[in-house]
């Protein structure tokens, strides 16, 4: 399984530490593959990351940006200072004194600035691939259900028992059934801390359940009985609501273009990969 890459042996290993830090999300993504074609593959894609790194790394030493001194130090005093337990560097990067982690941060450094290079004159996305984005994945732009709310809450916690929130919030519901404004009784008995106990809109998902269990099911204008939450109890008055619809192009532009940058960014670094490739000497061990 291990490799000799430009000379440079490379260690079965060093492989298969990285196939345990790939392993956790791989195996969540690829659960219904049979566990020997996991492993075979998990192995494979694991070779080939180690592959790329060995290739950009051996790049760098031969042609990458000279990283000046001080910004290395710079770099390992802020390393530092992050480690409640300062010998516990040494353990994270497997060196037994400061000038072998600075060589490990001089070149991730220059492995960072060697790829911004790369990156650096990259055309825009077009206009035309903003929109071919946009219809292609419209289904990541819908938003859900919506419903303008407010509530009277008794919150249930260290403060207040449960026989003491309902009996409060009963209070509160005899008034509008004699007749009361909500928006009176609501400013009168809420523990909410926004004015008169508006939510705003309320999309699907964004709340409890239980809360959007009965609120989905008021009509506009409708206020609900008491309910209870994890939190306490409730009664709600729903003022609007918003059937699910799908965002305009202009409200999730920026979104689009910070993807297709990625994209973009993505082909030119493995571009560059791909030319290291296939100028590199590459055996199995």
């Amino acid at each position: 399984m291990g490799l000799i890459v430009n000379g440079e042996r490379i260690e079965d290993a060093l492989i298969k530490q990285e196939a345990e830090r790939l392993r956790p999300e791989y195996e969540r993504v690829f659960n219904d593959q049979s566990a020997e074609e996991r492993e075979a593959q998990l192995l494979d894609w694991s070779k080939e990351n180690v592959l790329e790194r060995i290739l950009i790394n051996q790049e760098v030493r031969r042609n990458g940006p000279e990283i000046p001194k001080e910004e290395i130090d710079s770099a390992l005093t802020k390393l530092k200072e992050q480690y409640a337990d300062p010998e516990k560097i040494y353990e994270d990067f497997d060196g037994k004194d400061d000038a072998k982690i600075k060589e490990r941060i001089e070149l991730q450094m220059r492995v960072q600035r060697k790829l911004e290079e790369v990156c650096k004159d990259l055309p825009e996305p077009s206009k035309t691939a903003i929109r071919e984005y946009y219809d292609r994945n419209k289904e990541q732009f819908i938003y859900g259900e919506q419903a303008r709310v407010a509530h009277i809450v008794k919150y249930v916690n260290w403060q207040t028992d449960e026989e003491t929130a309902y009996n409060a919030i009963r209070e509160a519901q005899d008034e509008l059934k004699n007749g009361a404004l909500f928006e009176v009784v609501v400013d009168k008995h809420t523990d909410c801390a926004d004015g008169g106990g508006d939510l705003g809109n309320v999309a699907r998902g964004q709340m409890v359940e239980e809360f959007e269990d009965v609120v989905f099911n008021l009509g506009v204008g409708e206020v609900s009985n008491i309910f209870r939450t994890r939190f306490g109890f409730h009664i709600a008055k729903v003022y609007a609501r918003k059937p699910a619809t799908v965002a305009g192009l202009e409200e999730v532009k920026a979104r689009i273009i910070d993807t297709l940058k990625g994209q973009i960014r993505e082909e030119a670094v493995n571009e560059f990969i791909d030319g290291l490739k296939s100028k590199a000497t590459i055996e199995e061990a």
